[in-house]
């Protein structure tokens, strides 16, 4: 694809985090499985069903564009992920491996949070009114998973870890 405008950017962004949104659809359910602390299993899980409604999201984005959302891979992500399988695979103590899980977790909110925040921009800039608030929506999502997982890990996972 070239990238000759500010549209095209645009376009390859989105795509970025389509793929993206996908290959986390694809890993949540290892990391829920591999949690020890039930309250961790659960925001997996939760995670899992937002991230579905956010990939639904850009899906209709992509549909108002007349775009296809695919032909894109995001590495970023797939090098997170690959990360955050390697704790699966650790000989680790159960409360470390969920520390370790939500390290990883914080890596791919942090990721998204920058995507999102600069497709949103992108398409405030392009005149895209509609997709810019459905952007920003994820955006306060992906903010609000990530304090989530911080509060998990103060209020109990990293304490446990500690001992």
């Amino acid at each position: 694809m070239k990238l000759n405008t500010l549209h095209d950017l645009y376009v390859d962004q989105l795509k970025d985090l389509y793929n993206a949104e996908n290959q986390i659809v694809k890993a949540l359910p290892k990391m829920e499985k591999a949690a020890h602390s039930q309250p961790l299993q659960k925001a997996y899980h939760d995670h899992l069903e937002q991230t579905r409604h956010q990939v639904q999201r850009l899906e209709q984005i992509f549909n108002e564009l007349g775009e296809s959302p695919t032909g894109k891979r995001c590495k970023g992500m797939e090098g997170l992920l690959e990360e955050g399988e390697e704790i699966l695979t650790e000989d680790a103590d159960p409360d470390v491996r969920d520390a370790g899980l939500i390290a990883a977790a914080q890596k791919v909110e942090h990721y998204e949070i920058s995507g999102y925040g600069t497709a949103r921009t992108f398409a405030e800039r392009l005149g895209f009114t509609k997709a810019a608030q459905v952007l920003q929506q994820i955006l306060d999502e992906e903010k609000q998973t990530d304090e989530k997982l911080t509060a998990l890990a103060e209020s109990s996972v990293n304490t446990r870890a500690k001992q």
